[in-house]
């Protein structure tokens, strides 16, 4: 293969689309981690300085942290953060790397999230149907919210599985490839 490399517009602009609206996603989600210090310090306050207790900010944290699990799950994989078993894949080449991942998003990732996506459907509609709330007097209302994040989850690690096969196809094909941050094939800093 020679050295120049092609120029692939199309599908460039897809990929960058699908890593914009990721990032957007997980930038935005990380907010949630500085919501949830500041309740968990409101709710040690009045609890321990005032014997006061409030079920509905208490459940509010795990619903930030739900929250933040499930929706920065696309993120996490566009910055290289889910756990990887790299014993060979590390030494490995970029063209090696790209086939291992896009092997693994074709045969694991996006079946997981379709899967995911499929079986949570009955799951939220029943809770939706009848606006499910929690089973402590002065919870949360809205679990029906919280479980909808499941499919939304599945969306979204869907889409960046898709960026990820793309990003690592049109390497296979020596395609240019935007540049920014770290992806799944990468080293993060972070």
């Amino acid at each position: 293969m020679d050295s120049t490399r092609i120029t692939l517009p199309w599908p460039q602009r897809l990929l960058n689309l699908l890593d914009g609206i990721t990032l957007f996603i997980g930038r935005s989600i990380a907010w949630l981690t500085v919501m949830m210090v500041i309740a968990t310090c409101i709710v040690v306050i009045l609890r321990r300085g005032f014997d006061i207790g409030s079920i509905a900010l208490q459940e509010s944290v795990a619903y930030m942290h739900a929250a933040v699990f499930l929706l920065a799950a696309g993120y996490t994989l566009k910055r290289g953060g889910h756990v990887r078993v790299d014993i060979l894949y590390r030494r490995f080449s970029p063209r090696r790397k790209a086939w291992v991942d896009s092997l693994g998003c074709l045969l694991f990732l996006l079946p997981l999230a379709i899967f995911t996506g499929l079986i949570s459907q009955e799951f939220v509609l029943s809770s939706w149907a009848i606006r499910e709330s929690s089973t402590d007097s002065g919870g949360v209302g809205a679990v029906y919210l919280l479980k909808s994040l499941i499919p939304l989850m599945a969306v979204t690690l869907g889409l960046q599985a898709i960026a990820e096969l793309l990003r690592n196809l049109l390497l296979l094909m020596g395609a240019a490839l935007p540049t920014g941050e770290p992806t799944s094939g990468e080293e993060s800093d972070q």
